[in-house]
């Protein structure tokens, strides 16, 4: 499984799905867009959304955080 998330600085929503990532021990690529506009446009372009944070998981976007809270509670995230 390849997770990707982009983040920001200060956003409470992405320390929480780090944290969640992390609990599972699942590994994951972070993206701040805090500190480029092109990875901010290409966000964007992936997602169609502004929000923080964006997460992909094998490429496909599931949307923010409380999408991916969502998948965990319903047990869709594997653990390791």
């Amino acid at each position: 499984m390849n997770i990707e998330m982009y983040t920001s600085q200060r956003c409470s929503f992405c320390n929480n799905a780090k944290a969640l990532l992390q609990k599972k021990n699942l590994d994951y690529s972070e993206i701040n867009i805090s500190e480029s506009n092109e990875k901010m446009r290409e966000m964007v372009e992936r997602s169609s959304r502004m929000t923080v944070p964006q997460i992909f998981i094998d490429g496909k976007s599931i949307g923010g955080f409380t999408e991916f809270f969502e998948k965990h509670r319903a047990g869709e995230l594997p653990e390791r």
